[in-house]
């Protein structure tokens, strides 16, 4: 027998390889749980802006600051009327968002893509108009996961408007 020589059999071999998958497999499947939070919390979004778009838009006056959670890979909430020209610091930005314009859409996500197949939606009752007015597109910032927005409706109007 030489010095330096090691005798592993097979099972040991066999159980760190084992060990090797199981451990490779629960980072995998941590990685896909965090995915999904991350498309519940843009879903949650969605339903959240559009309750409160509704519960402004059904009362006589109306001006509330909101904050909605966002995932981080989001850097921006657009709020983007592509039938006006663009304007506004965020001009150069239209052309980029309307790759997730599908004719109805006046919300979208920048950079598009990141919002995983949920990158655009139509909220009702919103006075795109008015949002855009100066600034076309209208972009929110994704500060640390929070996006905040003023929904205003004032007395005599029949639809919102968001501001920054």
């Amino acid at each position: 027998m030489k010095r330096g020589q090691l005798k592993i059999s097979f099972g040991m071999i066999f159980s760190i390889i084992l060990i090797i998958i199981f451990v490779s497999f629960a980072f995998y499947a941590i990685k896909l749980f965090l995915d999904t939070s991350d498309d519940m919390k843009v879903g949650k979004f969605f339903d959240d802006i559009q309750k409160d778009v509704d519960k402004a838009w059904r009362s006589h006056e109306s001006s509330q600051e909101e904050s909605y959670a966002l995932p981080p890979k989001i850097e921006l909430v657009c709020f983007a009327d592509f039938d006006s020209n663009s304007k506004g610091a965020d001009k150069s930005k239209l052309d980029k968002l309307e790759k997730a314009f599908w004719g109805s859409e006046n919300l979208i996500f920048y950079p598009v893509g990141s919002g995983d197949g949920l990158d655009s939606k139509n909220v009702l009752h919103i006075d795109l108009e008015q949002t855009t007015q100066t600034s076309n597109p209208l972009c929110l910032q994704n500060v640390d996961g929070k996006v905040k927005m003023t929904i205003k409706k004032d007395f005599g109007e029949k639809l919102v408007t968001i501001t920054d």
